[in-house]
């Protein structure tokens, strides 16, 4: 458990945590989330010891062993299996342990026995294929990949260790789509509690239990994932809302009749009454967050299709091909995203089409007059640190004027408080809002967009995704967020094994595939057994219709009254949670009513385990008759 009461800290004079409160059960997975800037990274500095609050506590268990991800792996000769498996420090002492003496030797096989020892290769393994390393990947030295992948493994390694808290800052930022989709799977089953910043919402729909809203310096912790997390605090606002008005409306009346009445002698009594009122009365404040700056791409005049055309391209660096046989056509009505493992060329045909990078050979055609913006996430390496987002517009507009190019910048999301802001002092955020004004500037007929999202908070991507909405060009997509592909592509191209082909699924399609390919623990064993089961129904003979009815019925009856146990448990198990997840709760509660919740809820899991276990079984009989009939 991890119990932060009435917390206060400041950081540079800036007040981040003021009386901060909540408390995040053993098990549970929280993501936290607010606005850049907030003070989530420096939570997770207060929750490891390495600051200090100024007021208020931090209580995490004493024996609790945390994780996070703080660098990447170092680039030693070590494989990236070896480096992985080192992680786990006990496993790693037991194994150098050649002590001969037989209690020591006894000791030590019982430990390694405890830990599992005998899987942990294969354990290790099995993350960081989901990661995205192959097995002759993980044979290999750490010093013979780049930092991003370096950081992978780092990552690997902090999962393999199994910390009982698992503290992980925007974990998605170094991988593909490929390992967010498997990150996604792995998160929802391991069994530490995790408190995980992300700005990715498939992942906080997926893998979390409960989110924790940081805002205005104090922390809210709402049950269930990111949707049900947004949706409630919407209707939190709309209340707010509502009650200050009505409140409002109470002053004004009693105010009037107070201004009316105060000096007759036959009403002073009651206007002192209705004044006394009045100064009791709390105003009821009423938070309206500041919308986010939208984004804006220019259109582009129409040009005659197609804006490009490739048939049978080789694509590749040094005369050595990495993509073979290319064949496409791009209208100015596409939106495509790429999908692929990291590796497997998304940047080179993305650096085809925005120009470079020429083919090896094949036939390759584009539209006169044919403009392409390009955004990469490492360009942000290219901006000047001591220009700032002024400077570097009036480069690319020599000739414009000050007013106009504040005006574009202002368009574009960076305000007059940024427009004269040395870039080495802006966010991510701001910086990449920089480079996607940059890359849109002559209202190009395709833009390109290679991780546009990663410095992006969740309020951000979504105006991003709106923005492509409104977009009337080309739009070719490689981005690790599920969410932004499925709302801004319509076509999926899968670049695997040097080709590219279309993807004829959607993606959901492609994250089953992909849980089934690397592996993720119960769920992908889930879904093969149910496609097993598909296919087992259709080959099997059938009965009667009024038979297969008659045989149903009893088994149908049964499922349905453990899924009414099981609903039931559930809404008693949200409702002890409601209250333990109300910082209020710790501070007004009579003393043993912790206690007594908790154990509560551990009868309630336990009798939710069971319910859902003879549910498993009736469902399991159900679905053997139904694939017999």
């Amino acid at each position: 458990m991890i119990a932060i009461r009435n917390l206060s800290f400041s950081l540079a004079g800036k007040p981040l945590f003021e009386g901060a409160s909540a408390v995040i059960q053993t098990g549970h997975k929280v993501g936290l989330v607010g606005r850049n800037g907030t003070g989530k990274t420096t939570l997770f500095r207060l929750i490891r010891g390495e600051l200090a609050p100024d007021r208020g506590e931090i209580e995490v268990p004493r024996s609790a062993r945390l994780g996070g991800v703080a660098q990447e792996a170092p680039a030693t000769r070590d494989s990236l299996l070896d480096t992985v498996l080192a992680a786990d420090e006990e496993r790693a002492a037991l194994m150098a342990d050649d002590s001969e003496d037989p209690a020591r030797i006894a000791f030590r096989e019982e430990r390694l026995a405890a830990i599992e020892a005998h899987s942990a290769e294969a354990r290790a393994s099995s993350i960081l294929r989901g990661l995205g390393f192959d097995a002759a990947a993980q044979q290999r030295p750490c010093e013979s990949f780049s930092g991003g992948w370096r950081m992978r493994v780092a990552l690997a390694a902090t999962l393999f260790s199994r910390p009982d808290i698992l503290l992980l800052d925007e974990p998605t930022n170094y991988l593909d789509l490929e390992g967010t989709v498997w990150l996604e799977s792995f998160l929802a089953t391991v069994p530490a509690t995790a408190l995980v910043i992300s700005h990715d919402r498939e992942l906080l729909n997926r893998a979390v239990t409960g989110i924790m809203h940081l805002e205005r310096r104090r922390l809210t912790l709402y049950g269930g994932a990111y949707d049900r997390f947004e949706e409630e605090r919407r209707r939190r606002l709309a209340n707010d809302a509502a009650a200050a008005e009505k409140q409002a409306k109470a002053r004004a009346h009693m105010q009037s009749f107070v201004d009316r009445f105060r000096y007759k002698a036959t009403k002073a009594k009651q206007a002192q009454s209705r004044l006394k009122a009045l100064e009791k009365m709390q105003p009821i404040e009423v938070h309206q967050e500041g919308s986010v700056r939208p984004f804006r791409f220019p259109s582009p005049e129409a040009l005659p299709p197609p804006l490009m055309q490739a048939e049978g391209v080789s694509l590749g660096y040094d005369g050595e091909a990495v993509l073979r046989d290319v064949s496409f056509r791009l209208d100015s009505d596409d939106r495509i995203a790429l999908l692929g493992a990291n590796g497997q060329g998304k940047s080179t045909l993305a650096k085809l089409i925005s120009g470079r990078l020429a083919p090896l050979s094949g036939e390759w055609k584009v539209s006169r007059g044919l403009r392409v913006g390009f955004f990469a996430q490492h360009q942000v390496d290219e901006l000047i640190p001591a220009e700032t987002p002024l400077q570097h517009l009036a480069r690319h507009r020599p000739d414009a004027a000050q007013k106009a190019l504040r005006s574009e910048l202002a368009a574009g999301g960076l305000g007059a408080d940024v427009a004269a802001t040395p870039v080495d002092r802006l966010s991510g955020g701001q910086k990449a809002r920089l480079l996607m004004l940059l890359a849109s500037r002559e209202a190009p007929h395709v833009l390109v967009l290679d991780e546009p999202t990663n410095h992006l908070d969740i309020d951000s991507r979504e105006a991003l995704a709106q923005a492509l909405a409104e977009y009337e060009g080309a739009v070719i997509l490689v981005s690790h967020d599920p969410h932004l592909v499925s709302a801004v592509a319509d076509r999926l191209w899968l670049v695997n094994d040097g080709a590219v082909r279309d993807y004829d699924g959607d993606l959901e399609d492609y994250r089953r595939q992909l849980l089934a390919e690397r592996g993720a623990g119960g769920r992908a064993a889930a879904e093969r057994a149910a496609e097993a089961k598909a296919k087992a129904a259709k080959a099997a003979p059938k009965r009667s219709a009024s038979d297969l009815r008659r045989a149903l019925a009893p088994l149908r009856a049964e499922v349905a009254k453990c899924e009414d146990r099981v609903a039931k448990l559930e809404a008693m198990r949200d409702e002890v949670d409601r209250s333990l997840m109300d910082p209020g709760f710790y501070m007004e509660a009579p003393a043993g009513k912790l206690e007594a919740l908790q154990v509560r809820r551990a009868e309630i899991e336990a009798a939710m385990e069971r319910a859902e276990a003879l549910w498993m079984k009736a469902q399991e009989r159900l679905d053997a008759e139904t694939a017999a009939g």
